[in-house]
């Protein structure tokens, strides 16, 4: 099976030098971080079936497809009206924040995430996190892995963050990210990586190419704004974008 794939175009692992000439060079890299640096998308599915049950609703891919990448309030807005909760999100936030919070400690990082960030630090390549998570929300996931998270320059989390006006898939977050660096890239010189639809949208109308390592039930049509679809963040090749190779 194909592990690289470039928009309208299916590379193997090993890429293609032709191809990868489109690719613009890029200084500076802004990762998501939930379904991409760790492995949380289950975790959440999870805690929203369980507010679900007991009223004998079913949060189905098509559901969750649509509120991947969302700010809290957003997509706790778009879960209770599609499942037809007799909650408001408010009381949707405060349920599931609970739940989260007892769940997420334990998640695990994505396969490849961890030697990716150390690779672009010890390359002294800036990076950031642009997550649409709460402050309180990050906390508690990345309490365990604090010793990879520290890397990042910043993080900006959209649920949280007052300059982001509008969530994914507003570009607002990557664009506040941008901005934070010391030297302040254009967006052309950012490289976005998500797993979400919602995410991948975003990144491309902030004018950044954008890296998708997405769920493998996301449909086809889902993926086409990306720059690049990889199966895992294992399958990366930094020299595509003028970034440092793995040695």
């Amino acid at each position: 099976m194909s592990r690289l794939f470039s928009t309208g175009s299916i590379l193997g692992a090993g890429g293609s030098s032709k191809m990868a000439s489109n690719f613009r060079k890029v200084t500076h890299c802004i990762f998501d971080m939930d379904g991409l640096l760790l492995d949380t998308e289950n975790l959440y599915t999870e805690v929203t079936q369980s507010i679900a049950d007991p009223y004998g609703k079913v949060y189905t891919w098509e559901i969750k497809q649509a509120v991947m990448g969302l700010q809290r309030e957003a997509a706790a807005a778009a879960i209770v009206e599609a499942l037809g909760l007799p909650m408001t999100p408010e009381e949707y936030v405060i349920v599931s924040t609970e739940k989260i919070n007892q769940l997420m400690g334990s998640c695990k990082m994505m396969p490849g995430a961890e030697k990716l960030i150390r690779h672009l630090h010890e390359n002294n390549i800036p990076i950031a996190v642009a997550t649409s998570s709460g402050a309180d929300s990050v906390e508690v996931k990345t309490k365990n892995h604090q010793d990879i998270f520290n890397l990042f320059h910043h993080k900006v989390m959209g649920s949280s963050d007052a300059e982001v006006k509008e969530g994914k898939p507003a570009p607002d977050i990557f664009l506040v990210a941008a901005s934070r660096f010391p030297d302040k890239p254009n967006p052309d010189q950012c490289l976005v990586f998500e797993d979400a639809p919602n995410g991948v949208t975003a990144g491309v109308a902030a004018g950044m190419q954008v890296v998708m390592v997405p769920d493998p039930h996301i449909e086809e049509d889902r993926r086409k704004q990306a720059t690049v679809v990889l199966e895992s963040l294992e399958h990366f090749k930094p020299e595509m974008f003028g970034l440092p190779a793995f040695k």
